[in-house]
C-alpha cells in the first residue's frame, strides 16, 4: 500500500491510494505507510487537510516534498485506526452513493430540459399543426407554416475582437469597458451577470462592443456554450454575438440555438484544437414561426424551465449539504472529535 499526494498542476493536493507496483512522476509525494499506520487510516487523515489549500503559488500551484514530510496527524493506537478507516469506508460509501443517485437525477432532469426545449423550437405549442418535412436531419418534421431559413438570415453575426498580442498585456485593461471571456459564458446560465475583466480605452481601440441584448457563443475553447449580455461588452475572437434581426426574438434565438447545439458541434474543425467556424454556423439551416409564435414559445419556455430549474436547484443544494457533511465526518473521525470505537460497520456494506 502506497498513498499518493498530487504536487502540481489540476490535481495538487489531491490523495490516492494505490496497491502493487507502479511508477510515479515528479509531480506526486509517495507516502508509504510503517508499521504504526493502517494504510486507509493514512489515506482519511491526509484526505481530510485538504492540502491544495497550502500549494505555494509558481508558475504553476504546487507542494514541496519537504511540507508534506513536516506534516503532524493524531495517531491513535493500531485497533483504533483499522476500525476508524472501516467507519469512514462505511458511511462515506453510503453518502457517495446518495450523492450518485442525485447526480443521476441532475442528468435526467438536463436531458428532460433538452427535450422540452427541442420540442417546443421545432414542433411548436400547437400538437395538431400540420407538419412537413424539412429534409434538415436535426429538424426533421416542422410545422407547414413555419420558415426555413438559415441562420445568416435570422441574425447578425459580429466576430468578437482583440488584435493585440500578447493579449494579457496589462496596459489593455482595468478601465471602465467589461471584456467578457469565455469562462464567463461557461459559467452563466442563461444571462451573462458577471465578468472578470475589463478594458481601458487602450483595450478599446484594439478591440470591439458589442451592445446589450446580444446572444454570444463561444467557437473556441468550451466551444458551444452560449449566453445573453444584457449589458454593453466587449470580447475576443474566440466568442461570436448575434444581433437578431427584427422579426426574430432574441429568446426564442436563444433556445433555437439551445436546440441545434449538436448541430453546432458537428461543424466544429478540428485543427489543433476543436473550434467553430463563423461560415458554417452562418449556413446552418433553421427554423423561423412567426414572430409572436416565437415570443409564445418563449414564454412557454420560461415557466416549464423555472419548474424544472427549481428541482435542480434543490437537488443541488442536497449534494453540496452531503458533500459537506462527507467531509466533517472524515474531519471529525479522523482528528478523534467522534468516538467511533463501539460502532457495528455491517461487514457487506
Amino acid at each position: 500500500h502506497h498513498i499518493l499526494v498530487g504536487r502540481q498542476g489540476a490535481w495538487c493536493g489531491n490523495v490516492h491510494e494505490v496497491r502493487g507496483k507502479f511508477w510515479a512522476s515528479e509531480h506526486a509525494v509517495v507516502a508509504t505507510p510503517t508499521e504504526l499506520s493502517v494504510p486507509r487510516f493514512l489515506f482519511w487523515c491526509l484526505k481530510q487537510m485538504n492540502l491544495g489549500r497550502h500549494s505555494q503559488t509558481a508558475a504553476q500551484p504546487g507542494l514541496s516534498v519537504d511540507f508534506v514530510q513536516k506534516l503532524t496527524a493524531v495517531v491513535p493506537p493500531i485497533a483504533e485506526q483499522q476500525q476508524i478507516a472501516d467507519f469512514l469506508d462505511w458511511k462515506t460509501g453510503q453518502i457517495d452513493r446518495l450523492i450518485a443517485k442525485k447526480r443521476s437525477l441532475l442528468a435526467a432532469l438536463a436531458e428532460q430540459r433538452m427535450a422540452v426545449i427541442t420540442s417546443a423550437v421545432t414542433r411548436g405549442l400547437d400538437p395538431t399543426a400540420p407538419l412537413k418535412d424539412s429534409g434538415i436531419p436535426w429538424l426533421g418534421k416542422v410545422p407547414k407554416h413555419w420558415e426555413l431559413t438559415r441562420v445568416k438570415f435570422m441574425t447578425q453575426i459580429l466576430r468578437g475582437k482583440f488584435t493585440h498580442r500578447p493579449r494579457n498585456d496589462p496596459r489593455f485593461y482595468d478601465g471602465e469597458y467589461p471584456f467578457v471571456q469565455t469562462g464567463d459564458i461557461a459559467r452563466a446560465s442563461k444571462y451573462v451577470k458577471s465578468y472578470s475583466q475589463t478594458l481601458n480605452e487602450l483595450g478599446l481601440s484594439v478591440s470591439k462592443q458589442f451592445p446589450a441584448g446580444t446572444l454570444v457563443m463561444t467557437i473556441a475553447a468550451n466551444i458551444g456554450d452560449m449566453a445573453i449580455i444584457d449589458f454593453d461588452a466587449c470580447f475576443p475572437d474566440s466568442i461570436v454575438g448575434f444581433v437578431p434581426e427584427s422579426d426574430v426574438d432574441l429568446n426564442y434565438l436563444y433556445f433555437l440555438f439551445v436546440a441545434m447545439k449538436q448541430r453546432l458541434m458537428m461543424t466544429a474543425v478540428l485543427n489543433t484544437q476543436l473550434n467553430l467556424n463563423v461560415d458554417r454556423i452562418a449556413s446552418i439551416e433553421g427554423v423561423k414561426p412567426s414572430l409572436p409564435e416565437q415570443m409564445a414559445i418563449v414564454e412557454h419556455l420560461t415557466a416549464e424551465l423555472k419548474k424544472v430549474d427549481s428541482i435542480v436547484k434543490t437537488i443541488t443544494s442536497a449534494i453540496d449539504r452531503l458533500t459537506e457533511y462527507r467531509t466533517a465526518l472524515v474531519t471529525a473521525a479522523t482528528t478523534g472529535k467522534i468516538d467511533v470505537r463501539n460502532v457495528k460497520i455491517p461487514r457487506q456494506a
